[in-house]
């Protein structure tokens, strides 16, 4: 005896038909790598300017290089971040 879901073809949308989620996948990724580049850079500049501006009691400039710190370093979590979430919903694209 046959089962009933075994009799129904197998119905569902061909992604394979639509093309260009590899080159979309590679586009995010560079875009996002060059925002976690400059955040980076950006945490490296302003923790240099905090360090030296505390050293020479520049106080107002120390605590605007830890605010830019603290900026960078919550770009550089949520650039990192988009990347691993538009990898996400690449894939699960993919399976639906």
């Amino acid at each position: 005896m046959t089962t009933i879901p075994a009799l129904l073809p197998a119905v569902g949308p061909d992604f394979g038909a639509v093309g260009g989620s590899g080159q979309l996948r590679q586009i995010v990724g560079a875009l996002l790598t060059f925002g976690l580049l400059t955040a980076v850079l950006m945490v490296v500049v302003c923790a240099a300017t905090w360090a030296v501006a505390s050293s020479n009691g520049g106080w107002q400039a120390a605590g605007k290089a830890k605010t830019g710190v603290l900026v960078a370093l919550g770009g550089a979590v949520f650039t990192g971040g988009a990347l691993a979430w538009a990898n996400w919903l690449l894939d699960l694209g993919a399976t639906l």
